[in-house]
């Protein structure tokens, strides 16, 4: 296991001048933000304008309410903006020192757009998956880089969470390691070093959690409100495990589940069918509207 080093043994990280992220969804466009914020050129590419556009609005968004709270000033603001670029082209990608895949959890997804973009980037570019639970050996190995390729897992929400797990491949160089380490540390977030096994450190014991908590309910031992409050009040959860499983997807939480299973071939791992039944309707949480929680009303309402 590799130790986290000091961040000023990264020099290498503050010559990274720009980022290109893949996907403006949650993620990606939390990963803009943040980026933008430390002073970094980005590029923000996704394959529709309507994305990009809601993006950017949701960056405005959150800016604004750091510069309400007083953690940032109006003129920080306006040079994050500033910095943010987007694009539907992957050509505008090709001037990127490294470039952050956050495309949703589905591996033939992430492996057509590595063999899309890659033809568009510099020999010399790094590529990051925010993958949160696949193989970045594997992943990388798809690509024509795997010394240059390593996991970089942010949490959600982005601006706020601290927690960045850097994931190395079997391929992936020491000076690779180094950069991305660094850039950890540049953009404010504190790293770990995970070993490449499914879902890595948080998912692995988070997931599984969330997993059990929708046993509870389906098995009619407690119902939404109560599993949630229970947790809440009787672990000191900040959240709920239903409530927080809608808040990262439950097509998130089902895909994470099934790495596990798939993986580690455990059936302690084995996915809840009720979760399977939710995202099978299209109750993938917050996003969609609905989940464990319908939240079409002035208050989020259990739908169980």
């Amino acid at each position: 296991m590799t130790e986290i080093q000091d961040p000023g043994a990264t020099p290498e990280a503050l010559g990274i001048k720009t980022i290109g992220v893949i996907g403006a969804g949650q993620m990606g466009s939390g990963i803009a933000h943040v980026a933008a914020t430390t002073g970094i050129n980005v590029v923000l590419n996704d394959i529709g304008e309507e994305q990009l556009a809601k993006a950017i609005a949701t960056i405005d968004q959150n800016l604004e309410r750091q510069v309400n709270r007083e953690k940032i000033g109006p003129s920080d603001k306006q040079d994050a903006l500033e910095r943010l670029n987007t694009s539907t082209d992957h050509e505008a990608l090709g001037n990127c020192d490294i470039v952050i895949e956050a495309a949703t959890e589905d591996e033939t997804i992430k492996r057509e757009i590595y063999k899309t973009v890659i033809p568009s980037l510099r020999k010399d570019t790094i590529i990051a998956s925010n993958t949160s639970s696949l193989s970045i050996t594997r992943l990388g190995a798809t690509t024509d880089r795997p010394e240059k390729f390593m996991g970089m897992h942010f949490m959600n929400p982005v601006p706020i969470m601290q927690l960045v797990e850097l994931i190395p491949g079997i391929a992936t160089d020491d000076a690779t390691h180094r950069i991305v380490e660094g850039l950890t540390f540049r953009m404010g977030k504190t790293p770990v070093i995970s070993e490449d096994f499914p879902a890595f450190i948080v998912n692995r014991i988070l997931l599984p959690m969330i997993n059990e908590a929708v046993y509870t309910l389906h098995e009619g031992i407690g119902s939404v409100k109560d599993i949630d409050t229970a947790m809440k009040l009787g672990a000191n959860h900040p959240m709920g495990p239903l409530e927080l499983a809608d808040f990262i997807g439950l097509d998130t939480c089902l895909a994470v589940m099934q790495v596990l299973y798939d993986g580690l071939a455990d059936t302690k791992y084995r996915p809840c069918p009720l979760l399977v039944k939710y995202v099978e309707a299209g109750w993938l949480g917050r996003k969609s509207g609905k989940g464990f929680y319908d939240y079409s009303g002035d208050q989020p309402a259990p739908t169980r």
